[in-house]
């Protein structure tokens, strides 16, 4: 007998399929309270058995602490549905507990199709018909976002934090959708903002002596020469050089960035530190990695105008010249970044360089690197604030930091691709075009596949309702009588115009919300089999 086929177990229907369903509904519970602007609070216990739990309301958070079931059929679709939470929490940080109510919805209805005799392919491409017009649908309703006013209602619908969305609008109004924005925490219970002195990098001196005044943490270098590598420098006859040709060019200052620094050529820069003579200041090359750091420079040397050193061509700073500096206006340097303000890079080829990373930026599909090019397109094209957040306890400071990034991450997007009506209204608003499509139609699967949609688009505002404490049923009846252009507000508990209220979703959400739901769904109907190892 095989020893590895007797180590595994086989799952066939009807099993397999209520395996999925059982997994893909408890997930779907765990975070299901969390959908909507009043949610409920969903309470995991700590690895730490004397520490309190862990109250969370983001469904992605939840679904990434559930790290298996005990039930090893129904774990399948558990972890499935955790995979499409995680994957839409890590690009869009929201719309993770509308996806799996939509999910729940159709996987369940389209069982109960496929049970009943339906075929599954057939439902599958019937499915996927009913998800174009929808999103079809959806790109009519999206408006782009104009003006700070309508950033602070996109925030505060995200955040329900006032203060906290005020801010974020006003920031948002000022760097758009690309300018760096760095989030702190705050021992306070105020918000604070600060707009930066031109564009920054998270990198640090090489010494903590070379920031001279202590008062404000921070040293200024007016007209600086910038010498950029990512070179490691450890000889301080290789920055001699590069400090006299400045020198005798009358320049007074000059940033040096490199990788790494060895002491002694740190100290021939500690020497330099007479801003009424030379004043110098050595920074690392910005980047955890050997690409981020080759990136950084390039975009440091087309900033400034300057010509990098790098260690993949061989270069060294013997053959260093006056026209290899970058130049600005001011530089600066605190213990844990350092900017540049007003490099003095070709503006012409700073926009061809801009237009280049954003056109990758649009195509990329990895979070990360989407991040990685939006820093980029920031450090060189936006504007640049630290926000400050604070609350009564480090629990809540810790908080209302990790809701500023997540709404900061969903008003980028709402600049981006723009806003839908909010609170389940737009898919609502989608359920016309499939009704005309289900009742023109005579094919079986088809009419099936448009009736589970139907449904499942009504489960995101029901959801809504019933966690803010309202019969879903008595909601749906009032915005029926009322007209498509209005919203059910559960703060007032009144059903208000849209264009009152100003309660929007962020289009890139809900769209990648509904995609995904399908697109797991139709997969999760697929399966016929079930595999286990030991």
């Amino acid at each position: 007998m095989d020893k590895t086929k007797s180590l595994q177990r086989v799952v066939f229907q009807p099993g397999a399929h209520e395996g999925l369903r059982r997994g893909i509904n408890q997930m779907t519970d765990a975070v299901i309270p969390t959908l909507g602007p009043l949610p409920r609070i969903v309470a995991l216990n700590q690895l730490v058995t004397n520490k309190m739990p862990e109250m969370i309301d983001k469904g992605g958070v939840i679904a990434q602490r559930i790290i298996a079931l005990p039930d090893r059929d129904a774990d399948m679709g558990a972890m499935l549905t955790r995979e499409m939470l995680w994957g839409l929490h890590d690009q869009y940080g929201d719309g993770t507990a509308t996806a799996a109510v939509l999910l729940r919805a159709i996987y369940n209805a389209g069982l109960k199709y496929i049970s009943a005799g339906g075929n599954a392919m057939d439902l599958k491409r019937s499915l996927e018909t009913g998800l174009k017009m929808v999103v079809e649908e959806l790109d009519k309703m999206t408006r782009p976002v104009q003006g700070q006013e309508d950033l602070v209602r996109i925030a505060e619908t995200i955040c329900q934090d006032a203060e906290l969305a005020a801010i974020l609008g006003e920031v948002f109004d000022h760097i758009g959708e690309y300018g760096q924005l760095e989030i702190r925490r705050l021992r306070s219970r105020k918000i604070y903002r600060e707009y930066v002195d031109g564009m920054f990098w998270q990198a640090k001196p090489f010494s903590r002596d070379l920031i001279k005044d202590v008062a404000t943490k921070r040293v200024r270098l007016e007209d600086p020469a910038i010498l950029i590598t990512d070179l490691e420098i450890g000889k301080a006859e290789q920055l001699i050089k590069p400090m006299q040709v400045a020198q005798k060019a009358g320049i007074k200052s000059m940033l040096i960035v490199a990788t790494k620094l060895e002491t002694e050529a740190l100290a021939a820069v500690m020497v330099n530190q007479d801003p009424g003579k030379f004043h110098a200041v050595a920074v690392q090359t910005p980047g955890s990695g050997r690409r981020e750091q080759e990136n950084a420079v390039e975009d440091m040397a087309i900033l400034t105008g300057g010509q990098p050193f790098r260690r993949i061509a061989g270069d060294t700073l013997n053959t260093v010249k006056l026209e290899h500096f970058g130049r600005a206006r001011r530089a600066w340097a605190s213990y844990d970044r350092y900017g540049i303000a007003a490099g003095k890079g070709d503006p012409r080829t700073i926009r061809e360089h801009l237009k280049t990373l954003k056109s990758q930026y649009k195509q990329e599909t990895d979070p990360q690197k989407r991040e990685e090019l939006r820093e980029r397109i920031g450090s060189l094209g936006g504007g640049a604030v630290l926000i400050r957040v604070g609350g009564a306890t480090e629990h809540q400071i810790k908080e209302r930091r990790e809701l500023a990034e997540q709404t900061a991450g969903a008003i980028r997007a709402a600049i981006r691709e723009g806003v839908l009506p909010g609170g389940g209204a737009a898919f609502l608003a989608c359920r016309p075009r499939l009704q005309e499509a289900f009742e023109q139609t005579n094919n079986h699967d088809e009419r099936a596949g448009y009736g589970i949609l139907l449904k499942a688009l009504e489960t995101p505002a029901r959801t809504i309702y019933s966690n803010a404490g309202y019969e879903p049923s008595q909601v749906m009846a009032k915005l029926s009588i009322a007209g498509p252009d209005f919203i059910f507000d559960v703060f007032s508990g009144e059903v208000i115009n849209l264009d009152v209220t100003g309660i929007y979703d962020v289009a890139a959400v809900q769209k990648a919300a509904f995609y995904s739901a399908v697109s797991t769904a139709i997969l999760a109907l697929s399966v016929d089999v079930l595999v286990h190892h030991k």
